[in-house]
């Protein structure tokens, strides 16, 4: 099991990075076919704040993987008026799952992949996502068949919870949640990042 964080030069840290360390934890319970890979179409990309990393696999290998995130950036209009960055993401939501986060819910627009559904990202994003055609629901996530979106940088968790649960159930998606919720809070973290994804499952 792939599941391929897709990662552009001026990447948000959290969406990334959170996504990756959630995903990852499936790895160190000891499922050895479990992998999360940092997805970029150059080797290294530098974060909005300046944090550079290793890219894991390019586009065209991540568009095979069981599942793709698309994490946001402040280089994504940047990155969807690309034709050589577009062009290799061939995404199918009838052969994998598909997660987009804030101005990432824009990218998933521009492959025509979300068509008339309802869909979320972030309010610095919202006025452009709308214009490229998305209908755009206040709330933090939304899961439409095969395809999930969600808004604002700390609900990278719902994007994460939603495909640990469709890949793995929902006691490792509890399991998973509740590792890395806040000491005193995590019957209440649990609780309110199932209320968003369990009507998805």
């Amino acid at each position: 099991m792939h599941i391929a964080i897709l990662t552009f030069d001026g990447f948000n840290e959290l969406d990334s990075l959170i996504a990756f360390g959630m995903l990852g934890r499936v790895s160190l319970l000891g499922d050895k076919e479990w992998r999360v890979s940092i997805a970029s179409p150059t080797p290294r990309v530098t974060s909005m704040n300046g944090l550079t990393i290793d890219a894991h696999v390019n586009l065209i290998e991540a568009c095979q993987a069981d599942a793709v995130l698309v994490g946001s950036g402040r280089k994504t209009r940047e990155v969807a008026s690309d034709p050589a960055i577009m062009t290799q993401l061939r995404l199918d939501p009838a052969r994998q799952l598909l997660a987009a986060q804030c101005s990432g819910t824009f990218l998933l627009a521009k492959l025509g992949l979300l068509g008339q559904a309802p869909a979320c990202t972030d309010t610095t994003s919202k006025p452009w996502v709308q214009a490229a055609g998305v209908n755009i629901v206040n709330q933090a996530f939304y899961a439409n068949g095969n395809i999930a979106t969600a808004g604002g940088c700390l609900s990278a968790q719902y994007l994460s919870a939603w495909l640990l649960a469709r890949f793995k159930g929902t006691e490792t998606a509890r399991e998973v949640l509740h590792y890395f919720a806040p000491v005193g809070e995590k019957e209440d973290y649990v609780a309110r990042a199932f209320a968003h994804i369990q009507a998805s499952l």
